[in-house]
């Protein structure tokens, strides 16, 4: 008789790409990326920041901002339940974690949206921290980088959600007046308001491989003007192709990508930094 050989559970994953069983420390070792089809796996904020930037660099910013629930709201449970379940899931008080780190030795504005936190929807908050990232960059002039993966707006916070995407645009605006360089980096999903804000306003907007990438999914869409859209439409690589982004990068390269952007185009835009080229000013006009 055969004896039996139990697996333990967790063991294997299933790749949602190319559906193979996969050992997961073979697929963690890896960076969270495929070995079989290089899907890159969503993981967390924290983890993402971790990727990027020097061990034990990141300081986090602005932690104590919290939701409200300034409508009441209700739809299949009350706001204020999905929130402390999201809480208590993502171990974070809302979607965005920021701070400031080291890449390389450069220093930087970092943040990022937790998917796991109510599809890493933008309300009052996640608009909040962003904004004030982005003030930090102005006032210390350091590069902003800002990783997304967000289904959009928050409905449940209504106008006071989508106020986010003028409010944070703004802010980028001021950071692109004054010459700082803001990289936006773009992860499976980014889609809605926080594609119609920030996330399509980077001086240099990165893509992870495969990542969906629009305002609406495509479903609606092929609903909406009733035809099919071509293959692997909202792909990182077809926005690539059509101009949506400059570059796909996988996750592996992405620490060193983002260095030599920094070392290239930060000191132009940075007293602070070595290297830095500063505006001549212009003599005083006479009376």
């Amino acid at each position: 008789m055969r004896k039996k050989v139990r697996i333990p559970e967790g063991l294997f994953i299933s790749c949602e790409n190319c559906r193979q069983i996969v050992y997961r420390k073979e697929v963690e070792r890896n960076l969270r990326v495929c070995p079989k089809c290089n899907y890159h796996f969503r993981i967390p904020a924290a983890e993402r920041i971790a990727l990027l930037t020097d061990p034990g660099t990141f300081t986090e910013l602005d932690a104590d901002l919290a939701p409200s629930d300034p409508l009441s709201f209700v739809d299949t449970e009350p706001y204020e339940a999905r929130l402390a379940k999201a809480q208590q899931r993502a171990g974070l008080r809302d979607a965005a974690l920021c701070g400031e780190a080291l890449v390389e030795g450069m220093p930087v504005c970092v943040g990022a949206l937790e998917f796991s936190f109510m599809g890493g929807s933008m309300g009052s908050v996640v608009g909040e921290r962003v904004t004030r990232l982005v003030e930090r960059c102005l006032e210390q002039r350091k590069p902003l980088i800002l990783f997304t993966s967000s289904g959009g707006a928050r409905m449940q916070e209504g106008i006071f959600s989508l106020m986010q995407m003028a409010k944070t645009a703004a802010a980028v605006a001021r950071l692109h007046e004054a010459g700082v360089l803001y990289l936006s980096i773009l992860t499976d999903p980014t889609f809605g308001g926080v594609t119609a804000s920030f996330a399509m306003l980077g001086d240099v907007i990165i893509a992870e491989p495969r990542a969906l990438i629009g305002f609406a999914g495509p479903r609606v869409i092929e609903q909406t003007i009733k035809q099919q859209l071509p293959e692997g439409f909202q792909r990182a690589e077809f926005q690539l192709q059509h101009g949506q982004v400059d570059m796909v990068v996988e996750r592996r390269r992405l620490k060193r990508v983002v260095a030599t952007l920094l070392r290239l185009m930060a000191p132009a835009s940075s007293g602070s930094l070595p290297g830095a080229v500063r505006k001549p000013v212009s003599a005083p006009e006479k009376p």
